[in-house]
């Protein structure tokens, strides 16, 4: 590594930084919402399917390349590109355009979660009718003056951080974060499994109907499998360039992939039997968190305390995504600019804050704001989500299977020989080169409506 380059300092740090960039909402509120909404026991059986044939691969050798170059997203593509297909860059430049736009509206949700310790602690959601709940989220999302200050408080937050550098912001953060974060949820998953009732949500979870299969469930499972592991975004990439040379990037890969599987079945713990226990419906949707846990938390003793405790609990894990996301433009800025550290944080954050500014009015004064029937936050996630996440994924698999090649893989990979792991190698190249390139192109497909 250049000697002024930041990184990882340890290999603790290593995991929980890497940990804080898989882990964000999509475990604490897409996981769960996308289970009760799919089957259950049956999605989750695909989805770990789905998490070992197209995320692991992709995370791996996203990794591999940061580490490889020791450069940004761009940057790294053409340093180990041949001289005549420096064409490849384009992912990275793909990658820094899904950050920003990720961030528009990623930023903005997570403001909500913020907002909602707040309001958990006043007792003004604390009912256990829904409609209140839900009336309470509506009239936040569509005061605009409240939608823009709480993404700034979230911008503002996660900008001193990273101005702090690699290692005394983002890697010193998720030391006390990440393992902040196990614990709140272990106490939620012990008040939700000691409700009356609560064994029909754990029977739920675990139980599988392999008869709830269908193609679409496969679909949106090995979907929320590659989105959730923030692959495909340059992160992943990113980070890998700020790993130790000696870390087993194999191990390290599937330690975060189990890590972050617990965090969503601790997730799923927590919420699916206080919802069977209060008779609300696993199927709620995208308002499971925002609509139905106040009302399911309300009904509990000391209620405030459990909901302000959930939503902290999101905080966190949203922050530590935010963190990994926001690094993508600040060292590209940075390393090929000459930027420093914090004018590339504040260009950053600026740019960011402006696409949030629609993004973030979608519910009120820029709600017939539309292109293609979508408003600014639905077209930001769906340009990100459905094109050039999935897009660069295939990218990433088709220059590592076909131009950076198998010699390279296995040499960076063993960590030059050092690591007895070919057989792993192996099968993860052939993943990479064929398997994994053509599950991600059918959900880009289908995200498209092509079929």
């Amino acid at each position: 590594m250049s000697q002024n380059r930041d990184g990882f300092t340890s290999t603790f740090g290593v995991l929980v930084a890497t940990l804080g960039s898989a882990v964000g909402l999509g475990n604490i509120w897409k996981f769960p919402y996308l289970t009760g909404t799919n089957g259950g026991a049956s999605f989750l059986v695909v989805y770990l399917m789905a998490t070992l044939l197209v995320a692991l691969p992709v995370m791996m050798a996203e990794i591999m390349l940061g580490r490889a170059s020791r450069a940004n997203a761009v940057t790294a593509f053409e340093k180990l590109a041949p001289k005549n297909q420096k064409f490849w860059t384009v992912i990275g430049y793909m990658g820094l355009v899904s950050a920003i736009l990720i961030l528009a509206f990623y930023t903005g949700v997570a403001g909500w979660v913020f907002a909602y310790i707040f309001k958990s602690l006043s007792g003004s959601i604390h009912s256990t009718d829904p409609a209140t709940a839900k009336a309470a989220f509506g009239a936040m999302v569509s005061n605009p003056v409240q939608a823009l200050m709480w993404q700034w408080v979230v911008l503002i937050g996660a900008g001193i951080i990273i101005m702090l550098g690699v290692s005394k912001g983002i890697e010193a953060v998720a030391k006390k974060l990440m393992p902040l974060l196990f614990l709140l949820l272990v106490l939620l998953c012990i008040r939700s499994l000691t409700l009356p009732g609560a064994m029909a949500g754990v029977k739920f979870l675990f139980a599988p109907d392999f008869s709830k299969i269908t193609a679409p469930v496969v679909l949106t499972a090995v979907g929320l499998a590659f989105f959730k592991l923030s692959i495909g975004m340059g992160t992943m990439l990113t980070y890998g360039s700020y790993f130790r040379q000696e870390q087993n990037i194999p191990a390290t890969a599937t330690r975060v992939m189990l890590a972050d599987l617990s965090v969503s079945m601790l997730a799923g713990l927590a919420i699916f039997p206080a919802v069977f226990a209060f008779g609300f419906e696993p199927s709620a949707g995208p308002s499971l968190v925002f609509m139905t846990i106040p009302a399911v938390f309300a009904s509990m003793p000391l209620g405030n305390v459990f909901m302000a405790i959930f939503f902290v609990l999101a905080a966190i894990a949203a922050t530590g995504a935010i963190l990994s996301i926001l690094e993508v433009p600040v060292a590209m800025m940075s390393e090929r600019f000459g930027f420093s550290r914090k004018l590339a944080t504040l260009i950053s954050v600026g740019i960011i804050g402006l696409f949030g500014v629609p993004a973030m009015l979608s519910s009120s004064l820029t709600a017939d704001w539309k292109l293609f029937g979508l408003n600014a936050f639905d077209l930001f996630d769906f340009i990100s989500s459905n094109i050039l996440l999935p897009l660069g994924g295939i990218l990433i698999c088709l220059f590592v299977g076909w131009v950076y090649g198998l010699p390279q893989l296995k040499k960076q990979l063993s960590n030059e020989g050092q690591l007895n792991n070919d057989l792993l190698i192996n099968a993860v190249f052939v993943l990479v080169r064929y398997v994994t390139p053509i599950i991600i192109t059918v959900i880009m497909l289908k995200g498209l409506g092509a079929f």
